[in-house]
């Protein structure tokens, strides 16, 4: 049984402004509304938002230290040293680490990537990577979405002769590293104009600025967008201001001409013959990018991101797709126990987090199982297993509670954690478990409020199914991409029924095919799916009414594309 979820509508935008912007527009008042309600309010924003336009990105050079990471990369290529590139093991990092790679390999010969270990070295910079890099001969080390914390590290290898260029974009500490050059646009110092780039996309604005410095043609710079738009989606940043335009223009080149590592992903995603979209790549595209990362090394997906022959693609794509596969199952499997794990805790309905421990389940699952817990049972999630002799582990929150700091006033009983408001990590010793468990507990319990712990969906206006017309649908499209900041728009349509041809589907016929129709058009059904929502079905089999809210998308089959509905929630009428 899934929960009861909030309704909220949004506030509708100026009345005036949405006539004004429908009729200069020639566009049905309610995306006019849509528009107005994302603060686009004149027809030149309309044209700019509907039109992504490459020259409108911002000069790399606004970046602080950008012109000395184009000086040591400038010495470092044109003396040959030995560069070589470090990147996290997740998808912001392996396609950072491989859109600076497959540049530089191009201008100097003497470039290798290295991806920690996730069970040996854990995120980030490792003394083990920089020592591999020492023992080798590396002179100069690119960081991609990491190194932003590494003080010590960084100041480690610069005592071997290491130069630092640091690519990333998560908070940084009061006190830099000693890098030669840290681009970041979150430093406090750095007036670059736009904050909420992907680690991939700080790469991206470096071999941007170094071609702009060497007088290379943008083209060069553009072939890496595929990348760049598989990172901003994996990476949840905000789908606005200039990740809006890289988004844009990366779709294009994920449709038209993927690199061949990334086809040989799409192939097997079975979206050779779609139009790929930005929820492709986070539900299909980067979950197989990850699952190297989780089930084997982050180096096997680098190694097929930078892939320049056809055969050895296929190849390692189908090894990445077997673990995919491998991930699924362990995944599901874990899942189901961890589920069972809360149900057989006594009074596990009155309690206010959820924390759960196996040492036997993989490492590299626990934040998705996380993630499905906080699904199951909607309150803030803690999963642990064991791994080197520590318990360790992910959180995920619900909206609006801060995780990162509910787990912090426990950390007298951890040895070490991070992350952020709704996503973090953490290890502590075995002994420690206990106690920590009761004092998480008690910080919930203490923070959180009953509204927190309703779930909510938000709502961007109501829509009569007579409404969605080819055109509307057309311009809707136009929307995208979608993501934070820029959501898909989600509707509100009353007094909804099945026409009789709705029916069960899934593995454990837990989602609903539907074809729904309105009071005052009974000949007129539109397509549904409602997944997870199967508790639904009797009522909507035996004639009644419902209230449903949803996003319109296009499905695919048999290459045919058709308007669906993405059921988000369903509320039964009251019947009198």
């Amino acid at each position: 049984m899934s929960i009861e979820k909030k309704w909220i509508v949004k506030e509708p935008g100026n009345p005036a402004v949405v006539r004004k912007l429908s009729a200069e527009l020639g566009i049905d008042s309610v995306l006019a509304n849509l528009l107005v309600q994302r603060n686009i309010v004149t027809s030149e924003q309309a044209k700019d938002f509907f039109r992504p336009d490459l020259s409108k990105l911002h000069d790399p050079f606004l970046m602080k230290d950008m012109d000395r990471a184009v000086e040591r990369l400038e010495k470092a290529i044109s003396s040959e040293e030995r560069i070589l590139i470090y990147g996290d093991y997740d998808v912001d990092g392996t396609t950072a680490v491989a859109l600076m790679y497959s540049f530089i390999r191009n201008l100097n010969p003497n470039v290798e990537y290295y991806i920690p270990d996730r069970y040996d070295e854990g995120y980030g910079i490792s003394y083990k990577g920089i020592d591999w890099g020492y023992e080798r001969g590396y002179t100069l080390i690119i960081a991609l979405d990491c190194g932003i914390k590494a003080a010590e590290k960084v100041r480690y290898a610069k005592e071997r002769g290491i130069d630092f260029i640091i690519c990333d974009h998560h908070l940084p500490d009061e006190v830099l590293p000693e890098a030669y050059a840290i681009l970041d646009p979150k430093r406090s110092d750095c007036n670059y104009p736009f904050d909420d780039l992907s680690g991939c996309g700080v790469g991206f604005k470096l071999i941007q600025a170094y071609s702009i410095k060497k007088n290379f043609p943008f083209t060069w710079v553009e072939a890496y967008l595929d990348l760049v738009v598989v990172s901003i989606s994996a990476d949840l940043v905000s789908m606005t201001g200039e990740n809006r335009i890289l988004a844009y223009y990366g779709l294009q080149r994920l449709n038209e001409s993927p690199s061949k590592g990334l086809l040989s992903i799409i192939k097997l995603s079975g979206l050779e013959n779609h139009k790929i979209t930005i929820d492709d790549i986070v539900f299909k595209i980067g979950p197989r990018i990850n699952a190297a990362g989780r089930m084997e090394s982050g180096r096997t997906a680098v190694h097929l991101l930078v892939c320049r022959n056809d055969k050895e693609a296929k190849e390692i794509g189908a090894a990445i797709n077997c673990h995919n596969n491998d991930r699924k199952n362990v995944d599901k499997e874990i899942t189901k126990e961890a589920i069972d794990t809360v149900k057989m805790e006594k009074n596990y309905h009155l309690k206010k987090s959820t924390v759960v421990y196996n040492p036997l389940w993989h490492k590299g699952v626990v934040g998705i199982v996380a993630s499905r817990l906080v699904e199951a049972f909607y309150r803030p999630t803690i999963v642990l297993t064991e791994s080197n002799g520590f318990i360790t582990g992910s959180a995920r929150s619900i909206a609006g509670f801060d995780l990162y700091a509910a787990i912090e006033q426990c950390s007298e009983y951890l040895e070490n954690f991070g992350g952020h408001m709704y996503a973090a990590g953490l290890t502590l010793k075995k002994e420690n478990l206990g106690p920590f468990c009761d004092k998480f507990e008690d910080v919930v319990t203490k923070q959180i409020t009953k509204d927190i712990l309703t779930p909510i969906v938000n709502i961007d206006t109501y829509l009569d199914f007579k409404q969605i017309t080819p055109k509307f649908f057309r311009i809707l499209k136009q929307f995208q991409p979608f993501g934070p900041g820029n959501l898909s728009p989600v509707f509100i349509t009353e007094n909804v029924y099945d026409n009789g041809n709705g029916r069960l589907v899934g593995s454990e016929n837990g989602h609903m095919k539907l074809e729904l129709i309105q009071e005052d058009e009974p000949y007129r059904y539109i397509s549904a799916i409602a997944f997870n929502r199967a508790e639904h079905y009797e009522h909507l089999h035996a004639g009644n009414p419902v209230d449903v809210c949803y996003s319109i998308a296009e499905n695919y089959y048999r290459g045919i594309a058709n308007i669906q509905l993405r059921v988000k929630d369903i509320k039964k009428k009251e019947l009198f």
